[in-house]
């Protein structure tokens, strides 16, 4: 089992600097960084996109023995086909849609945090990146909701999602997915008391520009305490919804602790 317990964060710093072996380093075309999620949270996520299929392997590879669990992103059905034949012994899920996976040995479950992320999608169409912010919330060990298809050409839907998410649930960060003209995050954050993280995806006609039009809209909304990754970044959104998930589950246990003490 591989140690998920925070340590020296400049740990590689060092080293590098002072010219000793850098802690994951294998060889210059595949440099992993195991020791990621100690300093920030967050561990490596391996980008399928753009590598090769040997670099791919090379890459899960060298973080399952390192971390004994590995993130992908940017997959699809056929080469989510070819981690399970290379990695028969290790157990793997995957979003429907293939786009994104974790592969992991026996013993290495992330614990559960006690965080809350709560995730909507405008359209059925932006649940690929939802899914993708849904995995690496879940991997980080919050307790993940997604409710799909509430956008504003039907708002009548989004008022039962946002009851069960924040009245209801509780939810401590909701990631808000959308595409065509991104309204439904500018919507969200001016109804609910929580961070809101806006999630523009490459969905729509013409002159939405594959998730540009909906970019736009999010970074001009005038609803405060709405803040935006990039295009399609359902790794960005899920990493950060998590790291406010995790830090409002420290607060509650201190303060649940603190209410016993005084009891």
């Amino acid at each position: 089992m591989h140690d998920r317990s925070i340590g020296d964060p400049f740990v590689a710093l060092r080293a590098a600097l002072e010219g000793r072996p850098v802690p994951g380093r294998s060889n210059p075309g595949v440099w992993v960084d195991p020791s990621r999620e100690e300093r920030t949270g967050v561990p490596e996520v391996v980008l399928a996109e753009g590598k090769t299929d040997e670099q791919l392997r090379a890459s899960v590879a060298l973080l399952l023995e390192q971390r004994g669990r590995v993130l992908v992103s940017r997959l699809d059905a056929r080469r989510y086909d070819l981690l399970q034949r290379a990695f028969p012994r290790v157990r793997s899920r995957a979003a429907a849609t293939y786009r994104t996976a974790v592969l992991w040995q026996e013993g290495t479950a992330p614990p559960a945090t006690g965080g809350r992320v709560g995730i909507l999608t405008a359209g059925a169409a932006d649940l690929p990146a939802a899914e993708e912010a849904q995995l690496v919330a879940e991997e980080l060990g919050c307790a993940v909701r997604l409710v799909c298809d509430v956008g504003v050409a039907g708002l009548h839907r989004l008022v039962p999602a946002l009851s069960e998410l924040v009245q209801e649930w509780d939810a401590d960060v909701l990631v808000v997915a959308a595409g065509m003209d991104g309204v439904l995050p500018s919507v969200v954050a001016g109804l609910v008391p929580v961070p809101v993280i806006g999630l523009p995806t490459p969905v729509g006609y013409g002159f939405a520009g594959a998730g540009v039009a909906a970019l736009q809209s999010m970074l001009q909304s005038c609803a405060p305490g709405l803040v935006v990754v990039n295009i399609d970044n359902g790794i960005g959104a899920g990493a950060a919804a998590a790291k406010i998930a995790n830090r409002c589950a420290i607060q509650r246990a201190a303060s649940s602790s603190s209410q016993d003490a005084r009891r």
